[in-house]
């Protein structure tokens, strides 16, 4: 199975952004009407300056199910190199130092973070330039929440069970992610510790061609029959579901 994170991405400066093995899914919650504001910060201000030191925005988006929640995508090369970036980014950034405070006043909540590493091989990540006449494009996050499973027995289900009625109905993930279980070496910046997950992204041309998928997975009868039973607690939990739509600047478009 392929694990690649790809999609049409901005074309960046920095550093070979497809050699990032870690991820952090990144769900922040907002004042009420702040959320242009944040965008507009972060556009402005904060893409480049996290690139250049090695902590990649991969992606940036308004969730479309919650007018409140801007959720972004970051990438490390390792985790080895994750905290001097942020060290880097948050210590030192003029454009952090000079626009956090402004950043964090928008911001009811921001750990709800998911620290990630790709569940099999690395991902390759395929720069390309932009098209501004292509539609808006829709990204999909499905987040399954695995307890105590097993993250490589819910893996194989995933491909055997799953991965071949998402191929079938023209939906070939460009990200399969899952919990990096490494102790979080930037403490400073909380993440989700207890919450083990397994998570998939897809991308769609349009909102229309995301609801219709969604609407045809709800007809899905009998992709749990052969879940083997140490799987089961992960199937049983309805997943979360993102539906987010990329910034003006977002590097995936």
């Amino acid at each position: 199975m392929s694990l690649a994170l790809t999609g049409p991405l901005m074309q960046t400066p920095t550093e070979n952004t497809a050699e990032n093995t870690v991820f952090e899914l990144r769900q922040y919650t907002l004042y009420g009407g702040k959320r242009d504001t944040l965008i507009s910060l972060f556009e402005k201000n904060f893409i480049e300056t996290q690139d250049v030191v090695g902590a990649h925005v991969l992606g940036t988006f308004r969730d479309l199910d919650d007018p409140d929640r801007f959720v972004w995508l970051r990438g490390f090369r390792d985790m080895q190199t994750r905290p001097q970036a942020l060290e880097a980014f948050y210590g030192h950034s003029p454009a952090w130092l000079a626009h956090k405070k402004e950043a964090n006043a928008t911001m009811v909540d921001s750990d709800n973070i998911l620290l990630l590493r790709p569940a099999s091989s690395p991902p390759q990540l395929q720069s390309s330039a932009l098209n501004s006449s292509a539609s808006p494009a829709i990204y999909g996050v499905t987040i399954y929440y695995l307890g105590d499973v097993d993250e490589r027995q819910f893996a194989d289900f995933f491909v055997h069970a799953l991965l071949p009625r998402l191929n079938a109905s023209g939906v070939h993930p460009i990200a399969v992610l899952t919990t990096d279980e490494e102790p979080n070496n930037f403490p400073r910046l909380p993440v989700r510790e207890h919450d083990r997950v397994f998570l998939w992204m897809a991308r769609w041309a349009s909102e229309d061609d995301c609801a219709a998928f969604a609407a045809q997975m709800r007809t899905w009868s009998g992709w749990r029959d052969k879940a083997p039973e140490a799987v089961l607690p992960a199937v049983m939990r309805r997943p979360e579901q993102l539906r987010l739509k990329p910034t003006s600047r977002s590097p995936l478009q």
